[in-house]
């Protein structure tokens, strides 16, 4: 019997941590700048991650919101469909 184990990475990339936190790599890179969210870890000479326990505490930290999402939130836009010209219009 082969037991598989699956180890959660302890240290987030920018783009997984702010898909963890649920915002855009931008927004993530403005806040970590603004020091309004967590600094990032240096792991190597050229090489930075957040801490998943560094980043569950800033979101504890966030204050609840009285205000729900908006309803388009995540949601796609459908494409316009172009009508099609009669047939006298498209040959002028």
């Amino acid at each position: 019997m082969v037991v598989q184990i699956k180890i959660e990475p302890a240290c987030l990339e920018l783009n997984d941590a702010a898909a963890y936190v649920g915002l855009g790599s931008s927004t993530w890179q403005e806040l970590v700048k603004r020091s309004l969210a967590p600094p990032p870890r240096e792991l190597s000479a050229k090489r930075v991650g957040w801490l998943r326990k560094e980043l569950d505490q800033w979101l504890d930290s966030r204050p609840k919101s009285t205000q729900l999402p908006p309803p388009n939130t995540g949601a796609k836009k459908p494409k316009k469909q172009q009508q099609a010209l009669p047939i006298a219009e498209q040959s002028a």
